[in-house]
């Protein structure tokens, strides 16, 4: 039986350690939302030329590449500018991770994880055929957030309160894995849905 499963979580739960558990461990192609959206905006595909035409020459480096940081400071200060970005760059994101996913199964994986973060605010689950929310409370994710992308509180926030509530996600999900405590205790977490969905 083939299994599609959508993994989703938010801004430092730790998704992409649960993302590693799934190709190191068992062996299950990951294809990675995060990875197609920087691939989608690279110089000559057609999304990073809508993303010129509406956000401006100021959004490039010198050496023509999109800059990241530039955009997300317009984006996460202003929702009309994030939906203008998302209606660009997510039905690209779509369609790639679409054409990887049917790849690999042609290749013969049975089980193929779509890591994508937005998964339930864009309505995407109807590409997966199980859901799983890492989760990690608000205060562990805040600190994890600062730590790693050196933000301030406020940037932090700003950034945490562009997505979906994690509790809102957990209500929504098939299966969750609690990703406050040690990476040991996700793996057991992570095993035990495998198993009860009889992936592995």
């Amino acid at each position: 039986m083939i299994m599609i499963i959508g993994l989703t979580g938010n801004i430092a739960t730790g998704k992409s350690t649960i993302s590693a558990m799934f190709k190191n461990t068992y062996h299950i192609p990951v294809i990675d939302a995060d990875i197609v959206s920087r691939q989608v905006v690279e110089p000559g595909e057609t999304a990073y030329q809508q993303i010129i035409e509406t956000f401006g020459e100021e959004v490039i480096q010198e050496d023509q590449t999109i800059n990241r940081k530039k955009l997300g400071e317009i984006i996460f200060q202003d929702d009309r500018a994030r939906q203008k970005l998302n209606a660009i760059v997510h039905p690209a994101v779509r369609t790639r991770m679409e054409k990887e996913k049917n790849d690999q199964l042609e290749a013969g994986a049975t089980s193929v994880v779509l890591d994508i973060p937005l998964l339930f605010e864009n309505n995407l689950t109807y590409l997966v055929d199980r859901t799983i929310v890492v989760y990690a409370d608000e205060k562990t994710q805040l600190e994890r957030l600062i730590d790693r992308n050196q933000l301030t509180e406020k940037e932090a926030r700003n950034r945490m309160n562009s997505q979906m509530n994690i509790k809102e996600k957990v209500r929504k999900a098939d299966a969750v894995i609690d990703n406050n405590g040690t990476v040991e205790h996700s793996a057991d977490q992570l095993k035990d849905i495998l198993n009860r969905w009889e992936i592995v």
